[in-house]
């Protein structure tokens, strides 16, 4: 079966067993979290489409790991001015097992 669920101000295309990288939510590793937000359920057999979210579905997963992405580089710059600063910056995400999909 497969869904698409939103979180983080994105969309994602989901099935039992995946492992999907999001924008971080609060939780340890090993804890149980649910999604709510379910725009579309279905297999070969029969579609649900929401409008905008189904209701009574959920889809439950594992919290697998809590961490950083790797470092992107930006420059800050004025020409003629003699100011130039460099910066780095690590997105923190939650890699989230997806465990059941309930409908």
């Amino acid at each position: 079966m497969l869904a698409i669920i939103k979180t983080g101000g994105k969309q994602y295309k989901v099935e039992k067993g995946d492992k999907i990288k999001i924008e971080k939510l609060e939780g340890t590793e090993g804890e149980k979290i649910s999604f709510a937000e379910v725009l579309f359920v279905g297999d070969e057999n029969q579609v649900k489409i929401g409008t905008p979210f189904l209701k009574g579905v959920i889809v439950e997963g594992k919290i697998l790991k809590q961490s950083k992405n790797k470092k992107v580089w930006g420059i800050k710059h004025k020409p003629k001015k003699r100011y130039k600063v460099k910066f780095g910056h690590r997105q923190p995400f939650t890699e989230v097992e997806i465990t059941e999909i309930k409908s």
